[in-house]
């Protein structure tokens, strides 16, 4: 456990939030299992909503650091990328605790638009677009944005259906899918 009282707050609000969901998760609880004062939370975190985007702002560093690191090994390789991307999202999916994406997850318990969840999940997602969107120029789509979309369909796909996915079997899915995606938009290089 941090000992930075902010640090513990937030390790403690992220582990319950994506185990239990955030409507599920009161600041009382919080406050009880990181062992901190109710001040002390409100000091680092004027509000639950400010507390919920703190927790998907982490994970979207969790991932994008992931991301990146993969992505520097196949730098003059998109297609060894793609796959290298797909076998950690595979991986990711094959965890016995995997509750499915964090921020997929919060915007579903968040129908307001504007909510600083749904606002932080929701540039998640266009950027993880505008990523496929990069590596879909570089693979040689004759439609990018299209094929884009496809791959991001397929991973989000992919990260809600994690719970009915035996555990070997979601890398081989995202390979098989994505294999099909770039034939159909002739990304064959």
């Amino acid at each position: 456990m941090p000992t930075d009282a902010r640090e513990r707050i937030l390790a403690t609000a992220s582990s319950l939030f994506y185990r239990h969901g955030v409507r599920a998760v009161g600041i009382d609880l919080v406050i009880e299992q990181a062992g901190v004062a109710k001040a002390s939370l409100y000091r680092h975190f004027r509000t639950k909503d400010d507390l919920v985007a703190a927790f998907l702002e982490r994970e979207d560093e969790d991932f994008w650091g992931t991301w990146d690191a993969v992505a520097a090994t196949h730098a003059d390789d998109p297609r060894g990328e793609l796959e290298a991307h797909l076998a950690w999202i595979g991986e990711r999916l094959a965890r016995p605790d995997y509750r499915g994406c964090p921020q997929l997850n919060v915007a579903a318990e968040f129908a307001e638009p504007d909510h600083p969840a749904r606002l932080v999940a929701a540039r998640h997602k266009r950027e993880l677009r505008g990523r496929l969107r990069v590596l879909a120029e570089r693979l040689g789509a004759d439609r990018p944005d299209a094929l884009a979309g496809a791959l991001t369909l397929l991973v989000n796909g992919a990260f809600v259906s994690a719970g009915v996915l035996e555990a070997d079997e979601g890398t081989p899915l995202l390979h098989t899918s994505a294999a099909a995606l770039l034939t159909a938009h002739g990304a064959s290089r």
